[in-house]
């Protein structure tokens, strides 16, 4: 670490992460914490020095992250006990899910709880001993330990009793690779769909009548709940159980739409609520949650039809487009009447005190509407259409005052598995709204994937890419390679993306990332993903998730890939590994399926003989545009779709036999419905294709 006399230009501390490309480490480069990144020059020196590891563990929009270094890490005094006492690395845990995942199991294992800034404190050969989350610098602060005092007790015991550390770190370990192993040996068959029965009764139970979600405050957006409820009602269309599914999704992704965790002057949703009502947000979004949302306000959409997700879903695409990506009233009445009638907006604030318990929000307002349209029109004697141009003004004045304060910190590293995400929410809503643009948005997003985060040499996809001015692309000097997570969720948005536009270079290129994945992540002998690969010594617990949570585990995403992908390419071996999968987990499957509703969602895939939709025709021409229209009215989950001109589609006419016997009838469009690979009588007009789908819908 360098230090110099302070000036304007010039830190008085430099550390090792200024030669680091993530937002949240360079954040911490001019701490007086002698910082390494994760990584083999750290494990040495702690080995060297025999000392003990300081792991520090956040992310760049993380509140109480920023807290603990403005009051911990930025403090000379604690600088010089970490640096004359530990080797200390800080780690951004989305650039490194693998260690954040390993740390996280142990400190929820011995505390009880998890969050973030994560602190842990490790071997010198990585085994962890004690942990926590946040610590304030003195013990006076909020009735926890101080850091200083922490940081003593920890030196003095290790200089102390070193071997009996060491020890029980090896039996801490051990005990949860104990834990931690699943296989399919103890299950012989795959779970049935009473799976499915039980996760809606268990959600049902969960859920809140009177403001929607489940449970009760902080209030997350739950997509994985969202599809498998969809899934649900789709299987289920005339049973109680099934319509109570819908209402529950329905219900809750208005409630969200209408709170203040939608932001309606910069569109996009925030992290979560953290009251019952969707009111206040934690002022955090993340790509991971528009590019689901987007999904499942799409699907509400085809199912429904009803404007409110139509216009929710744009809303997203709007945000994400803008800002996370590489841009007439009656006399008397005014506009900020008609805006604080529809958003529920005070003079003293709308806030409940109880709600912001550190008055950060005192005499403020949070949006929330709590007005209809129709209401708010009846109430000033005005047109429906007037209100709407009178909201729609008035958040764009709103809109363009935002654009003038400091703007939010944002984390410019760009993720894969984010990416993929956001990929599968573009396609969806270019595939439901019928817009051509949202599709072309995913297209440019897959095309830069292939392009900066993946070596066409080894077939290798790459965690993350950075850049500082949202023109220049580049890597750190030693490219993290994805994780389980990077290829599942790119692999499920080029399947999705295929079904948008059609393009078969994006199937081609799932199968060549689902055979990579394989490749490094399989469990021969056990079944199922480990979540980083076997090989790297630096992680010393092996981990094979599959809690769905506000990402989807990488084992219930690649479980419906590798079930898409068999029944696109006839590839027993794929569906056989996918049964493996849901052996893996069987008894979380059937005993708590609430927390997998993914994998459950995989489960009713497996159990409900997809169907293949093939339409043979000219991809650009309006016939064939006519069939896919009709297609994507209508909500149908456990299907593929293949277009075929006969030209185009190398690849797929290569590995799917049957496209070379199916032709257009009357030289016009043809759409045929197949499933194992037995195909329904050819119709080549949007009427008889939509008999055919209605027919093939569950009584």
């Amino acid at each position: 670490m360098r230090m110099s006399s302070s000036t304007a230009s010039q830190p008085q501390f430099t550390n090792r992460l200024a030669q680091e490309k993530s937002p949240y480490l360079l954040q911490h480069a001019h701490n007086p914490v002698d910082w390494y990144p994760w990584g083999e020059e750290a494990f040495q020196k702690a080995r060297e020095d025999n000392k003990p590891i300081f792991l520090s563990v956040g992310y760049s929009t993380c509140h109480w992250c920023h807290v603990m270094e403005h009051e911990s890490f930025e403090n000379v005094e604690i600088g010089q006990l970490l640096n004359e006492n530990f080797v200390s690395i800080k780690v951004d845990r989305e650039e490194r899910p693998d260690v954040d995942r390993v740390y996280m199991t142990f400190v929820q294992a011995t505390t009880g709880s998890g969050g973030w800034p994560m602190s842990v404190w490790l071997t010198p050969d990585l085994k962890p001993f004690v942990g926590g989350t946040y610590f304030p610098p003195d013990d006076r602060y909020y009735n926890r330990p101080g850091f200083k005092s922490i940081l003593h007790i920890i030196s003095k015991k290790w200089k102390e009793n070193k071997s009996e550390i060491e020890n029980q770190s090896t039996q801490i370990l051990d005990a949860l690779t104990r834990g931690m192993q699943a296989t399919d040996k103890g299950s012989p068959v795959v779970p049935t769909m009473e799976a499915s029965d039980k996760g809606n009764q268990m959600l049902k139970k969960r859920f809140d009548q009177q403001y929607g979600g489940f449970g009760s405050a902080p209030k997350f957006p739950q997509p994985v709940i969202f599809n498998f409820l969809f899934r649900y009602f789709h299987r289920n269309q005339t049973s109680e159980s099934g319509t109570q599914a819908l209402h529950m999704s329905l219900f809750t992704l208005t409630k969200m739409a209408y709170g203040g965790i939608h932001d309606h002057i910069s569109q996009g949703f925030h992290r979560y609520s953290t009251d019952r009502i969707w009111h206040v947000p934690h002022f955090e979004k993340m790509l991971y949650d528009q590019g689901q949302l987007a999904c499942s306000y799409s699907d509400a959409y085809q199912i429904t039809r009803d404007d409110l997700y139509e216009a929710t879903a744009q809303d997203i695409f709007t945000y994400v487009r803008r800002d996370l990506s590489h841009p007439v009233r009656k006399p008397g009445v005014t506009l900020s009447d008609i805006f604080c009638h529809y958003y529920n907006v005070k003079e003293n604030g709308n806030v409940d005190p109880l709600q912001d318990p550190h008055d950060e929000l005192k005499k403020k307002n949070v949006l929330l509407i709590t007005s209809t349209v129709e209401d708010t029109a009846s109430e000033f004697e005005l047109s429906v259409d007037e209100v709407k141009e009178s909201l729609e003004k008035s958040r764009q004045i709103l809109y363009n005052i935002r654009q003038k304060r400091p703007r939010p910190h944002l984390d410019s590293k760009m993720v894969a598995a984010w990416n993929g995400l956001m990929i599968s929410g573009f396609a969806r809503g270019g595939q439901v709204l019928g817009d051509p643009t949202l599709t072309d948005r995913a297209v440019k997003a897959a095309l830069f994937l292939k392009q900066y985060m993946f070596e066409s040499g080894t077939g290798i996809l790459l965690r993350s890419c950075y850049t500082s001015d949202r023109k220049t692309v580049s890597q750190i000097d030693s490219p993290i390679r994805g994780f389980a997570d990077d290829y599942a969720y790119v692999i499920r948005g080029l399947l999705d993306l295929y079904e948008s536009c059609y393009d078969d270079q994006w199937i081609a290129w799932a199968e060549q990332l689902q055979m990579k994945q394989n490749q490094l992540f399989w469990d021969e002998d056990g079944g199922g993903y480990f979540s980083s690969q076997r090989e790297n010594s630096s992680i010393v617990l092996q981990i094979k998730e599959d809690q769905d949570g506000a990402e989807p585990s990488p084992n219930s995403v690649s479980a419906m890939n590798l079930l898409r992908l068999s029944t696109i390419l006839d590839n027993t071996h794929w569906r056989e590994m996918a049964e493996r999968i849901f052996k893996v987990f069987a008894e979380r499957i059937e005993n708590t399926p609430v927390a997998v509703p993914e994998l459950v969602s995989a489960v009713m895939f497996y159990h409900s003989s997809p169907k293949q939709i093939i339409i043979v025709g000219d991809r650009n021409g309006e016939d064939t545009k006519g069939l896919i229209k009709t297609l994507h009215k209508h909500y149908l989950p456990h299907k593929v779709l293949l277009v075929s001109d006969g030209s185009t589609d190398s690849f797929l006419r290569e590995h799917v036999k049957i496209l070379s016997s199916l032709v257009c009838v009357d030289g016009k469009a043809t759409a045929y419905v197949c499933e194992n690979f037995t195909c329904s009588l050819p119709v080549n007009s949007c009427d008889e294709l939509e008999k055919l789908l209605v027919g093939s819908l569950p009584a």
